[in-house]
């Protein structure tokens, strides 16, 4: 640890640092010394440490930036001709996708994994499943957390990944024909997984910034790579296209892997800038992007073309529902959009100003 920063051109890179903590302590006194010039060090690691009293926070010396698995732009299964950042902007330029039903499941069962685009025909279900097998047996062991109720959480996860599942629901699940472990516990293990970057939380949202319903609508839980989830529920491409509704579970998980990337470089994005809206008429709309300037727009993660008309239904009634309310004082969504899976072309429905997108034009 001693010679940390002392060797080497900058930035220095030092992977899994949480395996030696004392590091973070040493590059902060380092960045200190080195008149806090940006730069000098990329601290990787698979997982986050538990928290200690005698670890400075890093604050003014340490940023911290969520690399998650590829998206599809980043795999080139994405022209990116429809930009996330242009739509907000109100720049869009029509273009066609060429990814069917075929090529989504296929990735979905790939993942966005870069040693499994670097080598298309390496298969994948091996990789995942020893990837999943050190997460529930050392990383999660390391916790204190049993593997195999780690596992059958997981498991659950994964069958209600996109969902607002409850605790009770999880716990069931992860039962296993015996005495299910409690709320708490299944909680602690849901804490767990998402300090390893397996799990993640959507949010409700609500046009009033301190709308009530934005703390206590029920969370939605995505896993990280929608390749996690079949892997779990051993299903390949080939079984995922004969089960539309994993198959359209598991594409909104890749939708939401892909826009939590693209989001996350917009300008004002803030920490969560991806949210979901849900109220007591059963309206619902998958995603919300707000930005921590007031604007907003809503998307609507459709796996075809039939469901579009559906999509757009459920946006128009959003943009109704937020300008007749008085208390929302939120200005026009930027845009709204129902992203299709497959789809012929990215185009803008003039009549309902609903932007259609295939998720093969999507980009940053």
């Amino acid at each position: 640890l001693a010679l940390v920063g002392e060797r080497g051109e900058r930035p220095l890179v030092i992977d899994e640092w949480q395996d030696a903590p004392a590091i973070w302590n040493l590059v902060r006194r380092r960045i200190d010394d080195n008149a806090n010039a940006p730069g000098q060090f990329i601290l990787t690691g698979s997982s986050t440490p538990a928290d200690e009293e005698d670890r400075h926070s890093g604050a003014g010396r340490i940023a911290r930036v969520r690399m998650r698995p590829m998206s599809l732009t980043e795999t080139g299964h994405s022209t990116a001709r429809v930009s996330l950042a242009g739509l907000f902007s109100g720049d869009f330029v029509p273009a066609k996708s060429g990814l069917g039903l075929q090529d989504i499941a296929a990735l979905i069962h790939r993942g966005g994994w870069p040693a499994l685009h670097a080598n298309p025909q390496t298969n994948p279900e091996p990789v995942i499943e020893d990837y999943l097998e050190l997460l529930f047996t050392v990383s999660m062991a390391r916790a204190g957390k049993t593997p195999a109720l780690s596992r059958r959480i997981a498991r659950s996860l994964a069958r209600n990944t996109a969902t607002s599942a409850t605790l009770a629901t999880i716990a069931k699940d992860a039962a296993a024909g015996e005495a299910g472990p409690s709320a708490d516990t299944t909680a602690s293990y849901i804490e767990e997984l998402a300090r390893n970057f397996f799990v993640n939380e959507l949010p409700g949202w609500d046009a009033p910034v301190r709308a009530k319903s934005r703390l206590r609508t029920k969370p939605k839980r995505w896993l990280d790579d929608p390749s996690l989830a079949a892997a779990l529920l051993g299903a390949d491409a080939g079984r995922l296209l004969k089960d539309s509704q994993l198959l359209g579970l598991l594409f909104e998980n890749l939708c939401l892997r892909d826009l939590s990337a693209y989001a996350a470089l917009l300008p004002h994005a803030g920490r969560a800038p991806l949210r979901y809206y849900a109220d007591a008429d059963g309206l619902e709309v998958d995603v919300i992007i707000e930005l921590t300037d007031g604007r907003w727009a809503g998307i609507e993660i459709k796996l075809g073309e039939d469901k579009v008309e559906e999509g757009v239904k459920n946006l128009k009634r959003l943009r109704a529902k937020i300008a007749a309310n008085p208390a929302a004082q939120n200005p026009a969504p930027a845009f709204m959009a129902v992203l299709l899976g497959r789809g012929a072309a990215a185009r803008y429905l003039k009549d309902d100003k609903v932007y259609v997108a295939p998720v093969g034009t999507l980009g940053p």
